[in-house]
């Protein structure tokens, strides 16, 4: 898979939830398992496109600390959510270390046009920090999602997860243009060789 590919994978951002789209970060591509954070400036990206606060790299920090602690959550992260899914409890110790790690205080701007806000500042210093607001999207998605509507794709090839938002509810696919139209066009060409073969 050439890099030009793979940029576009890691722009991927159709889970509906910033936890599952966490998940995603593991996926499966052409058959092939795929994991998209390789360094902890994959990690920072990331987190940067997913919209969580901007961090910058600790240089105190060892190389990969980051990256092995993301894989960490995110593996604990399926782990849950799978779980919930299935109506077993699970080992919440993992993304309870993340939460713990999670420090942050309000700050009041007031800027040059003579306008004030109050602005929400996060302490970055470890992986755990850094992780923390990602494990505090999984929290409230396994203590307040509604797990009917938390879905696998329905490509048994697909490893990718998904917050079904629709009006109907039927949403069965990652997204169309990945897993959904595949299916189309397999079950098309499946009923026009019945019909071949039954003519």
């Amino acid at each position: 898979m050439g890099a030009k590919e793979l940029e576009r994978i890691r722009a991927l951002f159709l889970a509906g939830h910033p936890a599952l789209d966490f998940l995603n970060t593991r996926m499966s591509v052409d058959g092939n398992l795929v994991e998209l954070l390789q360094s902890d400036e994959d990690v920072h990206s990331w987190l940067k496109q997913a919209g969580f606060p901007a961090s910058t790299i600790d240089r105190k920090l060892k190389p990969l600390h980051l990256l092995r602690s993301a894989r960490t959550l995110r593996e604990n992260i399926r782990s849950l959510v799978e779980g919930r899914k299935r109506g077993k409890s699970g080992d919440p110790s993992i993304l309870n270390k993340f939460l713990a790690a999670g420090s942050r205080y309000s700050q009041l701007v007031w800027s040059k046009s003579n306008k004030l806000r109050i602005e929400t500042v996060r302490r970055q210093k470890s992986a755990e920090s850094i992780l923390a607001p990602i494990a505090e999207a999984a929290a409230d998605l396994l203590t307040t999602g509604n797990f009917d509507l938390v879905k696998h794709c329905e490509n048994q090839t697909c490893l990718l997860w998904f917050l079904d938002q629709t009006k109907s509810h039927r949403r069965r696919w990652c997204s169309m243009e990945r897993c959904g139209n595949r299916y189309k066009v397999a079950a098309y060409r499946a009923r026009r060789r019945d019909q071949n073969i039954s003519s």
